[in-house]
């Protein structure tokens, strides 16, 4: 596992809850963490879990992997490029929550077409388990629900 870069996730949280207009009692609560602690995450002195950083992510309304890079949990390189767009559209106060996921949705069918996108990831990052998302057997499933609408259900029970 990658060392906790603190420092400067730190500054970056400082910076994105300064951007977002919140004192640190008030990204706190939002975050469901206390006051001393984000504090002290703020200033490097915590390693903060991946399950803080993503409540803290939740409250500033930015996106989780961007706090998992910073924090060393994520490998930096891999897909730098990718979060960091992501966290742009994410971050930028002049979109709504709709206008922002129908960026994301093209960018990512642009990074398919392009042979870059891998399994669809989720854009929160709700999880860092390793669990498969769900998407590709919800694609599998939707083609047999589409196949058995257009006839190829087999056989049905008849009124007997």
């Amino acid at each position: 596992m990658a060392s906790l870069n603190v420092g400067n996730l730190g500054e970056y949280l400082r910076e994105q809850r300064r951007n977002a207009q919140l004192s640190l009692r008030q990204l706190a609560d939002a975050a469901g963490v206390s006051n001393p602690y984000l504090s002290q995450i703020e200033r490097g002195l915590r390693k903060p879990s991946a399950e803080v950083l993503q409540q803290v992510a939740k409250a500033l309304r930015i996106s989780a992997e961007t706090l998992y890079v910073r924090a060393g949990i994520l490998d930096a390189e891999r897909d730098r490029d990718e979060v960091e767009t992501r966290a742009v559209i994410l971050a930028d106060p002049t979109l709504n929550e709709r206008q922002k996921q129908v960026l994301l949705q093209i960018y990512e069918s642009f990074r398919k077409e392009n042979g870059f996108g891998g399994p669809e990831q989720d854009l929160g990052a709700d999880d860092l388990d390793g669990d498969d998302s769900p998407e590709s057997g919800d694609r599998a499933a939707g083609s047999g629900a589409r196949a058995a609408a257009d006839g190829d259900a087999g056989p049905r029970k008849t009124a007997g």
